[in-house]
């Protein structure tokens, strides 16, 4: 049976509007989810993790106006929201809703995951699933006796709910790429989400990940396209203040664009999205202006030569895919 994958190549991704970082209000939250349907998204994720529940109702108020069978939401598993008046920081997102969350991998804890989600969207169903965060950035050294609890636990759970017709697929949606080879050594699963992975800057999925997804008929979603910030003009990578290599790397690549009349924002987008392996990219967006920026940057005319330049300059990997 062939894998799942969301359609693309632009979706829209949840966590700008669980306040990461900085608080926008109901109204801005709406027109971006408006301005992205509007643009011709129609695949949108999303996770109990984006502030403390805040994205997946802030999704679900926009997306219930629309016909169900019409678009692909995915949202994820792995923490659960406990109720607690005292608000509990829950950093990146700021002024989160009023729970407490608690990291729980296991086959119980994940079914409760998807149905408490369900509550918060006000659907009745998701297509995809992805366990969240399982990886050694936010377990640490925990990460691997996490991944066996997994196993036996949000993997197996995942795998009934979708051999049901509960989902359509399962993955992992992490930032390293370990986790992901590991899952297809020891599991089944359809679709990833994988962030900062396969950039413009930085593409460490191409070395195993990628052919490895290739092989099975796996495929992914790119996080994270600007990696962050810095490619889309800012100077934070990986969500920290970038390394001075990074910032040269990206200075010599807008250069380079620049000189073929290319935007680097539309270069890092098309870049993503042409592996062949990569379904979708979801850049993150908190306002309608800039999700219609990203349609836009999408749809740009790029001068062949950037690509052919890039990989004699050696900034891109020569044997990357580029868009045709």
């Amino acid at each position: 049976m062939p894998h799942f994958a969301p359609p693309g190549p632009l979706g829209f991704g949840g966590a700008p509007l669980g306040n990461m970082f900085d608080a926008v209000d109901d109204a801005t939250a709406e027109g971006s989810l408006i301005a992205a349907w509007n643009s011709g998204v129609r695949y949108f994720d999303t996770a109990p993790h984006y502030g403390s529940g805040l994205s997946e109702h802030r999704f679900g108020t926009v997306l219930r106006r629309y016909p169900r069978d019409e678009f692909v939401l995915s949202t994820k598993v792995g923490r659960l929201l406990r109720p607690d008046a005292s608000r509990p920081e829950n950093p990146p997102f700021v002024d989160a809703l009023p729970f407490r969350v608690e990291s729980d991998y296991s086959y119980d804890a994940t079914m409760r995951s998807v149905e408490d989600s369900l509550q918060r969207l006000g659907l009745d169903r998701i297509d995809i699933a992805f366990v969240h965060d399982l990886a050694a950035d936010h377990l640490g050294d925990a990460w691997e006796e996490q991944f066996a609890v997994a196993r036996t636990g949000a993997f197996r759970a995942l795998t009934d709910l979708r051999d049901q017709g509960v989902i359509k697929g399962w993955g992992l949606g992490v930032n390293l790429t370990e986790p992901c080879i590991r899952a297809l050594e020891q599991a089944d699963p359809d679709v990833f989400l994988l962030a900062g992975r396969y950039s413009l800057l930085n593409q460490p999925a191409l070395d195993r990940l990628f052919p490895m997804c290739a092989t099975r008929g796996v495929h992914v979603v790119v996080g994270g396209p600007y990696n962050s910030g810095l490619l889309a003009g800012g100077r934070t990578f990986e969500y920290q203040a970038a390394p001075a290599e990074m910032i040269a790397r990206r200075d010599r690549i807008a250069a380079l664009c620049e000189r073929h009349g290319a935007d680097i924002r539309a270069a890092a987008l098309q870049f993503c999205a042409a592996h062949p392996v990569v379904a979708a990219i979801i850049p993150g967006a908190k306002r309608a202006a800039k999700v219609e920026e990203n349609a836009t940057l999408m749809e740009a005319t790029i001068d062949p030569a950037v690509w052919e330049e890039l990989k004699a300059e050696q900034l891109i990997p020569a044997d990357a895919p580029t868009p045709a």
